[in-house]
């Protein structure tokens, strides 16, 4: 067997390592505008002068942004959890959230609730949102992305049961192929408890049914 010190180390640094490196905003703004002269596009278009800095910033500040933080850094502070908790459901619900599909960097949006049972670590109700988005903010499918926040939940607060259920329109759907426009996705991810229990996820079933 490893060494247990480095074997508790290693959950955190393979979490620093999904940092992407840092966007080169003059290499994006490059790369759009050959797009638009690749799709024989008229760049003296007014419309289109300054189109490739506008596509750059938004990415960096608004699409990509999940990458330049850990899990770790999105939950911030932790706090120890009140006495007597230990087994009750802690749900946040209707966290409404935008990402980007890697296969046709198209978008989709939509709803997420996320749920945990506190061990021994609680966090800000806050900061669960900025975990959704750390992830969220990234190149990632609406699959993988349930999987990430419940398992990062699990793993960074130590906690016994983690949920992540997202429901989403995706533009993959609505504009391309057969445009199927009122199409719905629904994903969830469940760790521990929460993956073994029906009981416990039907009490969190019901909460995000009281939403609806």
């Amino acid at each position: 067997m490893g060494n247990p010190r480095v074997l508790r180390q290693l959950p955190r640094e393979l979490s620093r390592r999904q940092r992407a490196s840092a966007p080169s905003r003059a290499a994006m703004e490059s790369a759009v505008g050959a797009f638009l002269d690749a799709a024989g596009l008229d760049r003296s278009d007014p419309n289109l002068q300054q189109t490739p800095q506008r596509v750059a910033e938004a990415w960096i500040a608004e699409f990509l942004d999940g990458y330049g933080q850990t899990p770790e850094e999105a939950l911030g502070e932790i706090y120890p959890a009140p006495a007597g908790s230990a087994g009750e459901l802690v749900a946040l619900t209707a966290l409404r959230f935008h990402s980007t599909c890697p296969h046709h960097l198209l978008p989709y949006e939509g709803t997420a609730h996320l749920a945990y049972v506190p061990a021994r670590n609680v966090v800000g109700f806050g900061r669960l949102s900025a975990l959704l988005d750390c992830f969220a903010h990234r190149l990632i499918l609406q699959e993988e992305l349930v999987r990430q926040v419940a398992s990062a939940l699990a793993r960074i607060l130590g906690s016994p049961a983690t949920a992540c259920i997202v429901e989403a329109e995706q533009a993959c759907l609505r504009v391309r192929g057969h445009r199927q426009r009122q199409a719905r996705t629904h994903t969830e991810a469940y760790e521990g408890r929460l993956r073994r229990s029906r009981g416990l996820r039907q009490e969190l079933w019901m909460r995000i049914g009281s939403r609806r």
